[in-house]
């Protein structure tokens, strides 16, 4: 069977974008785990790859300490 080349149609500019955000996500979604010692999330999250969906879902939902905005906000405003 042909297969088309499925990444050849993807530009590369939407590419990078996704791999950027996938990046800052899973960044900041293992950091947190390892923090609060969740191993077997730490696992999930480094084996899996889901585009940040199941890192966002962990950092506001699962994580021990539950990441808010908030939080997030004084990030930004610590620049």
């Amino acid at each position: 069977m042909n297969y088309p080349d499925v990444m050849g149609q993807i530009p590369p500019l939407p590419l990078f974008l996704i791999f950027v955000w996938s990046l800052i996500w899973k960044g900041l979604a293992l950091w947190r785990a390892a923090k609060n010692a969740q191993r077997n999330w730490f696992i999930a999250l480094l084996v899996l790859n889901t585009f940040g969906i199941l890192e966002i879902v962990y950092l506001f939902r699962f994580s021990k300490k539950r990441l808010t905005l908030d939080e997030m906000k004084s990030w930004i405003s610590r620049t």
